[in-house]
């Protein structure tokens, strides 16, 4: 992995966003060992945010740059107009690091949004997620995350999670919502996807 990670860092940056098809996207990471540096781990983190924030997007996982390995890093500005946080339930997220992440569903409550991905460029669709769950993982220092996560940020843990499983948000998404993002922009930019459900026919 060392050789790997040293080659992805010696080339361009942001780092090239693995796109859907790829098969690194569709197998299960293998979980971090700690074997980087702690200096090329830094570095690595340093420039999965770089690639996260310049794309944009709220997540970036391992398997996403090429790496099949359990790390992510998150992070959420949230900015978007105030009633349309308040449905979301999204606030800002500090930049954080997930490694060997893991999440169980608590409670019962799901909410479905409009959600998109930085491996399947273009697109939107609605996923129905867990309100809150239960995150377990270590950050980058080494230290536990055992931890209830909820609302948008759920979704976003899922999300990346998911990744490092082999698993897009596609799997788990209504098909018939799927739309590009000018017509998401256009027609179903709305707190929450209703309108579309009802169009759609999701």
């Amino acid at each position: 992995m060392n050789s790997a990670v040293e080659q992805l860092l010696s080339g361009p940056r942001p780092l090239p966003i693995v796109a859907a098809g790829d098969s690194v996207l569709r197998r299960r990471a293998e979980p971090y060992d700690g074997s980087l540096s702690a200096d090329v781990l830094a570095d690595l983190i340093t420039a999965m945010r770089e690639t996260m924030l310049a794309a944009p997007g709220v997540g970036l996982a391992a398997p996403q740059i090429g790496l099949g390995v359990q790390l992510a890093v998150l992070e959420d500005l949230a900015t978007l107009p105030s009633e349309a946080a308040r449905v979301r339930d999204r606030s800002p997220l500090p930049f954080r690091v997930l490694v060997n992440p893991s999440y169980r569903t608590v409670g019962d409550d799901v909410a479905a949004f409009y959600e998109g991905c930085l491996s399947v460029p273009g697109y939107q669709a609605v996923v129905e997620r867990p309100s809150a769950v239960h995150l377990v993982a270590t950050d980058e220092n080494g230290a536990p995350v055992d931890e209830v996560v909820s609302g948008w940020a759920a979704r976003i843990v899922a999300h990346e999670t998911d990744h490092l499983h082999g698993t897009l948000y596609l799997d788990k998404a209504f098909t018939r919502s799927l739309t590009t993002n000018d017509n998401y922009l256009r027609r179903w930019a709305t707190p929450t996807p209703l309108a579309a459900r009802a169009e759609l026919g999701f």
